[in-house]
């Protein structure tokens, strides 16, 4: 970092120069030297931060450069930055950050006899100083200017008090100044240079501070998309319930423009406004993760694109763009995907269709980007009527019912029940592959169909038309994620029961008019309560940190994991809290985790750790390893290579268990095309397995068509199970 030559001059790299410029003004040693600044090398220089090979971190939840942070936090930057206790004992002259460079020159001073001159210390003196060093208002100052929060701050101090104590030979510069202090001389603010050398070996992202404040800096988004702002939009807010026909304006308008984008949050809701924009006689592409479609046969790009709001493209000026489902800018784990696309599309007219909830920071967000607002409300088209009994009894269910459940198991106890009671059942649950929802849903609309009864999650909110007459909450609780990505079980929140019980009656449907009610008694007036609060209004819009600030990250810290380097981020950003959160990125790092030690670059491991799958699922997981694996090898991944690790061909599930693994299958499958779209030569089969999954989402749908009978079939294998357990323990007793 510091180089002496013999023209008595300092070089010194430039993200160090407040520290040694405060070792210059108190070393007497240094008096007779000048220095230059040494700037930093450019960030186009790829070698510093090519390849992540730490070791693999495990981390909770960010911290901030903040004194007013809880210690929680500030625990897991100590623990993801600390190195080994030994190395963290710098001794002798390897402390100095001055330390000199032995030769004959005589311009060069005579360390080992200036050391002979020096007073020794006394240990209680010293303990002394170290004591009155930590209780100091100016050092504690000090410290919060240097990133040393109060938690950090004390671990830096019982680190630095046990190198003082532990030491025999301190740096003879160092031990002079501590004599001074002693005797009067100094001020004990004269040793927070080399307290701060020590915290910045503890916690290397201290060195550079400045700049990685800088890249991190999420005050002003909106400032991030300048052909946005060079643009004068117009944002037009289509506000209303389910049924309003909110969306249905804002899509005649992209349909009848020429050239548009629409935003939608689901691959169902982005292929319906698909199939509708081309057979209204515009042609129109869909772009999802997974997939590109063309809606010209040739194959030539349209004017128009259905994508989902993940992949909307900001490099294209088009006349209108629609952003559906707008109050899901306060998504936590999705909500930066919105606001990313607000703040960003280059278009003249952008319609936001969602709840009303979400007008005061659409307003004053748009305050930020300059752009001109216009509101429009919208009045339910039909009747909706919140029935005063609940249901009770399974022997009460009439056709056009839908069974609202927020856990699986509630979906296979009800399908059972009405199987039995000689119902034909629609089953839709989010993770259902979307061709067997569409087929499921098919079923319960068609009047022809002898299935007239429907048992559902929360999945019927968005991306499906439903002729649903009544819709019966079979429970209010509902599992959720908060901000921090961690899960609670709470009644479902006004918002989410309004979005629910709004499927109930469709506008020009054999059942225009809907009812809502629960299947048990004492949630009847719950729900009513529920639904009678005022909405809560969203304040906030969701941020992430983007490829290139985490390779800028990269390029200052080279020896920090990918999910280390995520942390820090986060940690050190700085937000306008009024308007922005940071959204979780829990499931990232996850992912960034299991792939730590494959040697990839860092873009690449960045787009790996953000494939779309849920690490709840250990099949998908372990695939997603696998596929990083021959990625590393430059080896391509073939559907020959793929059906060797799914046991492919498929056979027809025969228990629950069996349908759940085709269904992390399908989703195995979903991430081999979504790698395969931004690694086309490692993942080249992607036509064979599209056609394999469609193969599979026909089966998958067999499977749920029987869905009662897979659940009566698992419940007799865990019986047998425990029989055989049972009459093997009487077995050994005996």
């Amino acid at each position: 970092m510091l180089n002496i030559t013999k023209k008595k001059l300092l070089t010194i790299n430039s993200c160090y120069l407040d520290s040694y410029q405060r070792l210059f003004s108190c070393s007497k040693l240094l008096s007779g030297y000048s220095y230059k600044i040494k700037s930093t090398p450019k960030l186009t220089d790829n070698k510093r931060y090519e390849t992540l090979s730490t070791p693999v971190h495990h981390h909770h939840h960010p911290y901030q450069i903040r004194s007013n942070i809880n210690n929680k936090l500030t625990n897991t930057l100590y623990r993801q930055f600390r190195p080994n206790d030994t190395k963290l004992m710098i001794l002798k002259d390897e402390f100095d950050p001055l330390s000199l460079q032995n030769n004959n020159n005589n311009n060069i001073i005579n360390v080992s006899n200036e050391l002979k001159s020096v007073k020794r210390l006394e240990k209680n003196d010293l303990l002394r100083l170290i004591n009155d060093f930590y209780r100091h208002d100016d050092i504690k100052k000090l410290a919060t200017d240097h990133g040393l929060d109060l938690y950090l701050f004390k671990n830096v101090y019982v680190s630095f008090r046990k190198f003082l104590i532990q030491s025999t030979i301190l740096p003879v510069d160092f031990q002079t100044v501590l004599n001074d202090i002693i005797s009067g001389a100094s001020h004990i603010t004269d040793m927070f240079p080399y307290f701060l050398q020590h915290a910045q070996q503890m916690f290397p992202h201290l060195t550079c501070m400045e700049d990685l404040k800088k890249i991190s800096d999420l005050r002003n988004p909106a400032n991030w998309y300048p052909d946005a702002r060079a643009l004068q939009r117009k944002i037009i807010f289509h506000a209303g319930p389910t049924n309003s026909g909110k969306t249905y304006h804002a899509l005649q308008r992209f349909i009848n423009s020429e050239s548009g984008i629409y935003c939608g949050p689901l691959k169902l809701l982005a292929s319906e406004v698909f199939y509708k924009t081309n057979a209204a006689g515009t042609k129109c592409d869909l772009v999802t993760g997974e997939e590109r479609r063309f809606g010209d046969s040739e194959g030539k790009s349209a004017n128009h694109i259905a994508c989902t709001i993940e992949m909307t493209n900001l490099n294209t000026v088009y006349d209108v763009a629609v952003i559906d489902e707008i109050q899901m800018i306060r998504d936590p784990q999705r909500g930066w995907a919105w606001t990313r696309a607000l703040l960003g599309l280059q278009a003249k007219e952008i319609h936001l269709c969602g709840e009303i909830s979400t007008r005061e920071l659409i307003e004053e967000l748009m305050i930020t980007t300059d752009d001109e607002f216009e509101f429009r409300e919208y009045k339910r088209l039909t009747k909706l009527n919140y029935l005063d009994g609940a249901v009770e009894t399974f022997d009460n269910v009439k056709p056009g019912d839908c069974f609202v459940c927020f856990n699986k198991n509630d979906i296979f106890h009800v399908s059972r029940e009405l199987e039995r009671r000689g119902h034909e059942v629609a089953v839709i649950y989010g993770s259902l592959p979307p061709g067997t929802k569409l087929l499921q849903a098919q079923r319960f609309n068609d009047p022809n169909d002898l299935c007239k009864v429907m048992v559902a999650t929360d999945a019927i909110g968005m991306g499906l038309n439903l002729s649903i007459k009544r819709v019966i909450f079979y429970s209010l609780a509902k599992p959720q994620l908060n901000e921090q990505g961690e899960k609670e079980k709470n009644n479902v929140t006004t918002s989410q029961a309004l979005q629910i019980a709004g499927r109930a009656g469709r506008f020009a449907s054999a059942f225009p008019d809907g009812e809502v009610t629960t299947f048990r008694h004492d949630d009847s007036p719950v729900l009513k309560d529920i639904i009678h609060r005022q909405v809560e209004t969203i304040k906030r819009a969701g941020l992430h940190p983007t490829a290139e600030q985490i390779e800028m990250f990269a390029y200052y810290l080279p020896k920090h994991s990918l999910s280390s380097l995520l942390d820090t981020f986060i940690q050190l950003s700085q937000l306008d809290n009024n308007l922005y959160f940071m959204c979780n990125i829990e499931n990232m790092k996850f992912l960034a985790d299991i792939i730590e030690h494959v040697p990839l670059s860092i873009r690449v491991r960045y787009i790996f750790s953000c494939a779309p799958i849920n690490k709840n699922m250990n099949f998908v997981c372990t695939m997603f390893l696998k596929y990083v694996r021959q990625f590393n090898l430059n080896e391509p991944i073939t559907f020959d290579w793929l059906s060797k690790h799914i046991d492919w061909p498929f056979k027809t599930p025969n228990t629950i268990i069996d349908l759940v693994h085709l269904e992390q299958v399908f989703d195995c499958f979903d991430l081999y095309l979504w790698l395969s779209t931004r690694f086309s030569e490692i993942f080249p089969d992607k036509e064979l397995v599209q056609s394999i999954q469609a193969e599979l989402d026909r089966i998958i749908h067999s499977g749920v068509q029987n869905i009662a009978k897979l659940a009566q079939q698992t419940d007799h294998l865990e019986d047998t199970k425990d029989t055989v357990v049972k009459n093997s323990n009487l077995s050994s007793v005996s």
